[in-house]
């Protein structure tokens, strides 16, 4: 007898679906910790900020200690550093020079220093006091030459709807006054970065109805002796031949412009600037992603860890065909060599001492930091340690965990294929009869302009561990494939996406993988979107599962939402007609089938109208409907006990009313309309 028939027949066998599995709702939502960017003090610690989804997903500043030695937080428990500029989640609330730190108070908005060298010292606020959150500060740096800190800042004293967003300086001289503008004019602007001298600026700025990742300019702006800058030079965008999106702006140490933009391939490529001639010059050339859409400040692709003998050697990293790679490049010699570790997902880098902090994971490491060693040469990596994870124990349940099979299937476009990351059901206790096959839930990201990625995701491991298969589709608009395939969505939000997701539900039951009678859909925002839409317009999906999703565009386009988002959509859809021909919530009469929805009721991104809208009018439809609202929840839910209520109830809803079995967990449902 084989090894392989012994721990089969040692299993027990059960339906698809109602396996028990210790990856439990309470693991997921305690592993649901968000990382928000990482620092190094002038010590060479690492300093990172975490959420803490059991303290309301309060966002905390943390070191790391010597070995033996727990981290230690920089923030007192009265504060939350978060940023809400440009709708941001996360990123860019804080920035460290030495021993200092400045960040964003959520509850206020304003800007607080603190040293982190004493424990017991109070942050001290740095900005003015408007009387409540009416002005926010994001992806700011130190200008050491003027001591001031420069920054970002969205303003809505005078328009909740229409803030204005410049460039401003930030005092640091211990007197608190209205900051002074240095760039304005512009609809937004991000990554404001300060030469080794502080007598040149980068930032990237872009307008209306344009994403960041749609079209930008890279401007540099000359620091005058007082402060001001007199002087401006448009590096990169303002060619009207050119279509590209600049992003990530940084100075070496010898004052050499380098930046990402995807002018000439369509791929995110690094760049240097020519200041003499004011000329772009090519550092490196790969059909790959040396970055991601600008949805947050503060993203951090790479790290000049030498600048000399007249050559940069720069540690980066891209992604190519679902993954990523971590290498340094040798800008002069042109070469970029390879790093092995064992991230396969990579997302900020920050230089140490002697080493790199990086931001990853893989298909068996949950988000994480590890810290990089490097041999003299710079070119292998002789240690790698983790310092951070966002589930630390999960590990003791890896014979438990499904792997991702990256796929690529064929959609309803000849000649064109999308991608999809597989996750069969793997449970080291359970096997299903052979002539079973498992239901299958697909999951379609947010964004749109966003990717799936092939990491260790314990809200996927909660389904697959229990007999479920789940699919993570990158539909046509996803990132991380270049600019074409990014733009196949232009026009074609709820076409594309929709199509892609069913193809890939098709080709999985053709390929004998899953049950065709038992499909599902979940989405998050853009996602929830699709799921509505799928679940609308075509016949694949049995139920659905809509967190925060749009049913009426043409109501998301007249609504308030934040300013950054509030053209996203122009691109995306069309005419009148097209807004009205893609909205679910106008086509209630070709639904029918079962739908839950989530929903925070602080959510200024897509407002719980939408969700109670599409609520009422399939409860009168007749069929079966649940609704979940949440107090003090925005836009993605971040307290534990809501993460865990939406997963559960996620579970027991397809269970009782697509999946034919019954869930091993012991769950209390909802109350589910026009269903007993």
């Amino acid at each position: 007898m084989t090894s392989s028939s012994s721990a089969s027949q040692s299993k027990l066998t059960a339906p698809y679906g109602s396996w028990k599995s210790p990856v439990s709702a309470d693991l997921v939502s305690g592993a649901s910790k968000l990382l928000a960017g990482t620092a190094v003090d002038a010590l060479g610690r690492l300093i990172f900020l975490e959420s803490r989804p059991s303290q309301s997903g309060r966002m905390v500043l943390v070191r790391a200690s010597p070995e033996n030695q727990g981290p230690v937080d920089v923030t007192p428990e009265d504060c939350s550093v978060r940023t809400v500029a440009m709708g941001s989640e996360s990123g860019g609330a804080f920035s460290v020079s030495g021993d200092t730190v400045i960040f964003s108070n959520y509850q206020d908005q304003r800007l607080y220093k603190k040293s982190m060298t004493s424990a017991d010292s109070c942050p001290v606020p740095v900005t003015p006091d408007y009387g409540g959150p009416v002005v926010c500060y994001a992806d700011g740096v130190f200008d050491q030459r003027f001591n001031r800190y420069v920054t970002v800042r969205e303003d809505f004293r005078e328009s909740s709807l229409n803030s204005t967003t410049t460039i401003v300086a930030v005092e640091l001289d211990g007197y608190i006054r209205e900051p002074e503008v240095l760039v304005a004019g512009n609809d937004f602007y991000a990554f404001p970065r300060m030469d080794p001298k502080g007598k040149r600026m980068a930032w990237i700025e872009w307008s209306h109805p344009n994403m960041p990742w749609d079209e930008a300019q890279l401007w540099v702006g000359y620091i005058a002796d007082n402060g001001e800058v007199h002087k401006r030079v448009c590096v990169a965008g303002d060619d009207p031949r050119i279509r590209e999106s600049p992003t990530e702006p940084k100075w070496s140490s010898k004052g050499e412009l380098f930046f990402i933009t995807d002018r000439h391939n369509g791929f995110w490529n690094l760049y240097r600037w020519a200041e003499s001639n004011n000329e772009v010059i090519s550092a490196y050339s790969l059909d790959a992603e040396f970055s991601r859409p600008l949805w947050n400040f503060g993203m951090n692709s790479y790290e000049f860890i030498q600048s000399n003998e007249g050559k940069n050697l720069i540690a980066c990293s891209y992604r190519k065909s679902g993954r990523s790679y971590l290498g340094i490049l040798d800008d002069v010699e042109g070469s970029l060599s390879l790093l092995s570790i064992p991230f396969t997902d990579i997302n900020n880098i920050t230089l140490g001492f002697s080493c790199l902090y990086v931001e990853g994971a893989s298909e068996v490491h949950p988000l994480s930091v590890a810290k990089v060693i490097l041999d003299d040469h710079k070119s292998k990596a002789v240690d790698f340690k983790i310092l951070w994870s966002s589930s630390p124990d999960c590990l003791k349940y890896e014979s438990y965990f499904s792997l991702p099979k990256f796929i690529e299937f064929p959609t309803e476009v000849p000649g064109k294929t999308a991608f999809a990351f597989f996750y069969p059901p793997s449970n080291s206790d359970y096997q299903a009869t052979i002539d079973e096959k498992p239901p299958l839930l697909l999951g379609s990201h947010g964004g749109p302009t966003f990717e799936s990625r092939g990491i260790l995701n314990l809200s996927i491991q909660y389904w697959t561990s229990r007999g479920w298969a789940f699919v993570d589709v990158n539909y046509g608009g996803s990132t991380g494939y270049g600019r074409e395939y990014r733009e196949r969505l232009l026009g074609k939000w709820g076409i594309v996406d929709v199509n892609d997701c069913c193809s890939c539900a098709r080709y999985l039951v053709d390929s004998g993988m899953v049950d065709g009678e038992r499909l599902c859909a979940t989405g998050e925002s853009a996602g929830g979107y699709t799921t509505l839409a799928a679940l609308a317009f075509r016949d694949t999906f049995k139920a659905g599962a809509s967190l925060y999703g749009i049913a009426d565009l043409r109501m998301l386009k007249a609504e308030e939402t934040h300013k950054f988002e509030s053209r996203y959509i122009d691109n995306l859809v069309g005419t009148e007609k097209e807004y009205f021909d893609r909205s679910p919530i106008n086509f209630v009469d070709k639904f029918s089938c079962p739908i839950i929805l989530f929903q925070g009721l602080e959510d200024m991104s897509v407002p719980p109208k939408q969700a109670r809208t599409i609520y009422h009018a399939l409860k009168e439809k007749g069929l079966p409907v649940a609704l979940v609202e949440y107090e003090g929840e925005g836009h993605g839910f971040r307290k534990a006990e809501n993460i865990k209520f939406t997963l559960e109830q996620q579970m027991v809803f397809f269970a009782r009313l697509v999946g034919h079995f019954k869930a091993a967990d012991e769950i209390t449902p909802i109350k589910i309309d026009n269903f007993v």
